[in-house]
């Protein structure tokens, strides 16, 4: 399988810290891989360092087999990965159906400035753009909400509004943080049936602790602990992994038996 991303040999320090260590991960076509570990693990910075915000001390990351050098946040759009955080980061004086079309990237930047100061638009653009949100809105459900603004919502559609931002731009690869955070268990099983349905129009990585929801929707999973990669394959290779046991019972796991005793101290 071709990889869309490929993390190479990370290595995080933050001064005397090293959060991450010699960490590789990839992401092939049309696959779900999540990223999970106990807290502490080093989830978030490798997201960060996959994102942009923090700078790897050793390693390289690749998109599409070219180098990504000192990229930022903001140039994702444009190579064709999308992300959410696990803050909602919704515009509040914004409707929903603004939200949205603002995720559009750069088919929306001549939009979100005349629509955030009231200037005048383009009505043929902003006609498309509605269109193309109203249709991402009622994908997942939500059409019927997008003239509110969000903080009339509930949490739950709140998320759901957020993952439409992200989707609008019709990324390759699409780089979702606790997506469940904060979810109901119908919700997230909702949550479930959309990652799953995604997985043939894109790829999707997940960072995520709500295990039942990594192992329904995931192709592969790779276990972080103590900022070092412990363990990686199939949801069956990885549930079945004697240090992945460890690392969330913290307890040690006889390899031979997979029966779990007391660990040392």
């Amino acid at each position: 399988m071709a990889a869309l991303l490929e993390v190479q040999g990370v290595t995080v320090r933050f001064g005397g810290l090293t959060a991450l260590t010699d960490v590789s991960a990839a992401v092939g076509e049309n696959e779900v891989v999540g990223i999970i570990g106990p807290n502490g693990a080093g989830k978030t910075t490798l997201f960060n360092v996959i994102c942009g915000f923090t700078r790897p001390s050793e390693g390289a990351l690749l998109w599409r087999g070219s180098s990504l050098r000192r990229h930022r946040p903001r140039q994702l759009a444009a190579l064709g990965i999308s992300r959410t955080l696990q803050g909602l980061g919704l515009f509040p004086h914004l409707t929903v159906l603004e939200n949205v079309m603002v995720g559009a990237s750069k088919d929306a930047r001549w939009w979100f400035w005349p629509a955030l100061f009231a200037l005048p638009m383009s009505d043929a653009e902003e006609l498309r753009l509605r269109e193309r949100a109203m249709g991402v809105l009622s994908e997942l459900g939500i059409d019927h909400v997008a003239d509110r603004l969000p903080a009339q919502l509930p949490y739950g559609v709140q998320k759901r509004v957020a993952l439409a931002r992200v989707l609008i731009a019709e990324p390759q690869l699409v780089l979702l943080d606790e997506p469940a955070s904060g979810l109901s268990s119908e919700e997230m099983r909702e949550l479930g049936e959309l990652i799953r349905e995604l997985r043939g129009r894109m790829s999707v990585l997940l960072v995520e602790h709500h295990m039942d929801l990594v192992m329904e929707v995931c192709d592969r999973i790779v276990v972080l602990d103590f900022g070092r990669r412990i363990a990686t394959g199939t949801p069956e290779e990885v549930r079945d992994n004697p240090q992945v046991l460890e690392a969330y019972l913290g307890e040690q796991v006889d390899a031979q038996t997979g029966e779990v005793g007391d660990a040392e101290d």
